[in-house]
């Protein structure tokens, strides 16, 4: 058993400290706090009493944990990162309960990062250096900027716009395999005159289902996300009929992100693929054609329990 060490400079008041952990000089950490194993706790971080943090977490130093603030496994906190838990404080006048502010599995908060109360930080998201963070943040989004707006995910290799443009050059059909499983981009057929362009797709031909349902998304306020769901048994075709749109898919090990910026590219997703749509232009007009009418149960919504699923061979 290793022991947890406090530097002789340090000062933790808590029994709750996990093995390995390391509490470094002119920290402070308060007797309510729980803290788990093989955590860094460095120089002038204060940890107050009503806080919990999980293992290999790494607290950078002139960090203050304020009651209410939960940090999962493998989470890393940057230097003078700021946490509130109280919206409208006032001198000596505390609320019933502190606002918490949960930091989920494997998520990291860059340096001078404000998190304002109430809001949750996915599992694996990373907060850039100075962000403010007034909204929560979804699993794997790197969100950065104040206030802070999502500007890309994590591993999501991004299609290149050499290859983009090779392929809708195209007036023939063609497609192009993603490297997530089950995804396809394809190219419609798309014939140019001088009377106006023209492009279309038959289904069980080019789109491999035939459509129960359709829907539009449009008018997205620029800093806002869509999707961030799996369905089990649905399939769906997405056409951006009008504008941009940033598409992001993932089958729990695999993620890639596709420009959809034409009306002749179709993005093809399988069941059980995670789906996000980002970064719409003003103008944008998403058309989604589904295989099932709409049913909440064919939803998955949460990413952790789409993982696990696709980690015991679901779809």
């Amino acid at each position: 058993m290793t022991k947890p060490f406090v530097h002789p400079q340090g000062l933790c008041e808590s029994a709750h400290v996990g093995e390995g952990t390391r509490v470094w000089a002119f920290a402070h950490v308060l007797p309510g706090a729980v803290i788990g194993r093989d955590c860094n706790i460095c120089d002038g971080v204060f940890i107050e009493n009503d806080v919990v943090i999980g293992d290999r977490v790494t607290v950078k130093c002139g960090v203050q944990l304020w009651d209410g603030v939960r940090l999962e496994d493998d989470v890393f906190v940057g230097p003078n990162a700021t946490f509130a838990n109280d919206n409208f404080p006032r001198s000596r006048q505390r609320p019933e309960k502190f606002l918490a502010t949960i930091v989920r599995k494997g998520a990291s908060i860059g340096a001078n990062a404000t998190l304002l109360p109430g809001i949750e930080i996915g599992a694996g998201a990373m907060i850039g250096a100075g962000a403010v963070v007034t909204r929560s943040v979804p699993p794997l989004a790197i969100a950065v900027g104040n206030p802070a707006a999502i500007t890309g995910y994590v591993d999501a290799q991004r299609e290149e716009r050499e290859t983009l443009d090779s392929v809708t050059a195209a007036t023939a059909p063609g497609t192009a395999k993603s490297r997530v499983s089950g995804v396809n981009l394809f190219t419609l057929p798309l014939v140019k005159d001088m009377r106006g362009d023209l492009s279309a797709g038959e289904f069980e031909q080019l789109v491999p289902f035939v459509p129960k349902r359709y829907f539009l998304v449009f008018d997205v306020p620029s800093r806002e996300i869509r999707g961030a769901h799996a369905h089990r048994e649905c399939h769906q075709f997405l056409i951006c009929v009008r504008g941009s749109v940033s598409i992001v898919v993932d089958d729990g090990d695999q993620r890639q992100e596709y420009l959809l910026d034409r009306p002749n590219l179709g993005l093809y997703l399988p069941p059980m693929t995670w789906g996000i749509q980002y970064k719409y232009s003003g103008d944008a007009m998403l058309l989604a054609f589904a295989s099932h009418n709409y049913d909440p149960a064919d939803y998955l919504r949460d990413y952790a329990e789409f993982r696990a699923l696709k980690a015991k061979g679901h779809g």
